[in-house]
């Protein structure tokens, strides 16, 4: 059967919960013949069971391996499993592509060398070099060596690029043509193949050192007469370009800013190498997504929601005891003010507020900024600009919120030296929650650190600290 791919944003989740229904299904089936005793048990045990995969590897041989790797990172670890076995043995190449690195590691754990052989045989040099690193060493070797040469010299070259690099992301699948051919040589040629390459909206024009000469998109050889030479409609002035040192991320905002499909990747003598798709920078775009989130929440790496709970232990466990460390300070500081609060209760009342508003606060700065650094568009050299813009919104932000609760204080406790109090810390909490959402990721910036990495739990464990300091201190000094 055809593989068919969702018609609606719903179609995946129908699709998920189809497949947990026939495993439901089977799982039930199974406990009620073994609980009951009947006549012929076996015989019904097997028809049943047959029937259950029967209607599982119809639905599965229906999927587009997109969507089976969507549907397995959804799966418990044992049905997972169950259903990964179910799969077609021609479309696991693709689906370990389409997975998560986390899921694609138990799915390899259960395969021998033979199965994972079979599995990426059939696979482009380009998707290859990406699964490399998952492989075992010795079948990727076994798999290198059954690749003629040409092939062997693509793999090796992309494996050779660091993981962010154009170079590692580079598709080898591409048509290139000659300048001084004429249109209606072009179309004999195209014809010869059985399909054009994906995403192909453009020939790559080269002379006879495969140097880049232009680009003759699709539009231009259908509406051109066929007389004409490739030289005379191609386009070569203002052709994006990218060199395979370049960072993956800043060719992905290129492709977004120029609405490219396909893009020409070479060398320093304009020899071309490769191409970079829109297929690629999609990915790419959603894992520097991915990595950005998990980043901002501590978490090392991305993780198998159903992983073994001690390597979900592991990969969160470092910047849990950083935070751990820092809510000890937090702690340190209230019992300095002990006193204080003995003699004013009101006081353990209003300090969450004051920490925990200085936190949301911090938290909105630090994203945004986060966000600018991604996007390209915030340098090391801009942080005393945005300093003072944010430092702006803060004070207004303390000023009408922090007034707010100072009245709210006052009218509950009948004390308006208290509101005085609670709306300066609100102010002075704010602006220091402003400057540590500015300063934290653009240092980290600036000495080539992940800017994204622990933002949130450095910015709540400041504003914590230092909000509890700040109010508790302005209390001691001016009420008691």
């Amino acid at each position: 059967m055809t593989e068919q791919k969702p018609r609606d944003p719903d179609a995946l989740h129908r699709h998920l919960h189809d497949i947990q229904d026939l495993l439901s299904r089977q799982h039930l089936v199974e406990n009620l013949i073994h609980r009951q005793r009947m006549p012929h048990q076996k015989l019904v045990e097997s028809i049943t069971h047959k029937q259950n995969l029967a209607r599982l590897r119809r639905k599965l041989d229906r999927l587009h391996p997109a969507d089976i790797a969507c549907i397995l990172e959804a799966l418990p670890l044992a049905d997972r499993l169950f259903v990964w076995d179910r799969v077609r043995a021609e479309k696991d190449g693709d689906i370990l592509l389409e997975v998560s690195d986390a899921v694609r590691a138990t799915l390899i754990e259960t395969m021998d060398s033979d199965e994972i052989k079979a599995a990426v045989e059939s696979l482009d040099t380009d998707e290859l070099a990406d699964l490399a690193p998952d492989l075992p060493p010795d079948v990727m070797r076994d798999v290198i060596a059954s690749l003629d040469q040409e092939e062997q010299a693509q793999v090796r070259a992309a494996m050779a690029y660091p993981e962010d690099t154009v170079g590692a992301l580079m598709d080898f699948d591409m048509v290139t043509v000659r300048e001084d051919v004429t249109l209606e040589v072009v179309l004999r040629y195209l014809r010869r193949f059985e399909a054009l390459p994906d995403h192909t909206d453009a020939l790559f024009v080269v002379d006879r050192d495969d140097r880049l000469r232009g680009v003759l998109t699709l539009e231009a050889l259908l509406i051109n007469d066929l007389e004409k030479k490739v030289s005379q409609v191609m386009k070569s002035k203002s052709v994006v370009t990218f060199a395979p040192d370049d960072d993956a991320g800043g060719a992905a905002k290129a492709f977004e800013r120029y609405d490219l499909v396909s893009v020409p990747v070479v060398d320093a003598t304009r020899r071309v190498l490769g191409r970079i798709t829109i297929d690629d920078m999609v990915d790419q775009i959603r894992e520097e997504s991915e990595a950005e989130i998990f980043s901002q929440a501590g978490l090392r790496e991305e993780e198998d929601i159903f992983a073994p709970v001690i390597r979900s232990v592991k990969n969160r466990w470092a910047w849990l005891a950083i935070n751990l460390m820092t809510a000890f300070v937090a702690s340190r500081v209230i019992d300095l003010f002990q006193g204080s609060i003995e003699q004013l209760v009101a006081l353990a009342a209003l300090m969450p507020i004051v920490a925990g508003i200085g936190g949301n606060a911090g938290n909105q700065t630090v994203t945004m900024i986060v966000r600018a650094i991604a996007m390209g568009q915030v340098e090391p050299t801009a942080l005393w600009r945005l300093l003072r813009k944010e430092l702006g919104v803060a004070l207004i932000n303390g000023v009408v919120w922090g007034g707010a609760i100072g009245a709210v204080a006052w009218w509950l406790y009948r004390n308006l030296e208290l509101g005085l109090v609670m709306t300066a810390a609100m102010i002075l909490n704010l602006l220091l929650a402003a400057t540590a959402g500015v300063v934290i990721p653009l240092l980290r910036q600036r000495f080539g650190r992940d800017p994204a990495l622990g933002g949130s739990v450095m910015i709540t464990a400041l504003t914590d600290s230092g909000g509890f300091f700040i109010f508790l201190g302005l209390a001691t000094v001016f009420l008691l």
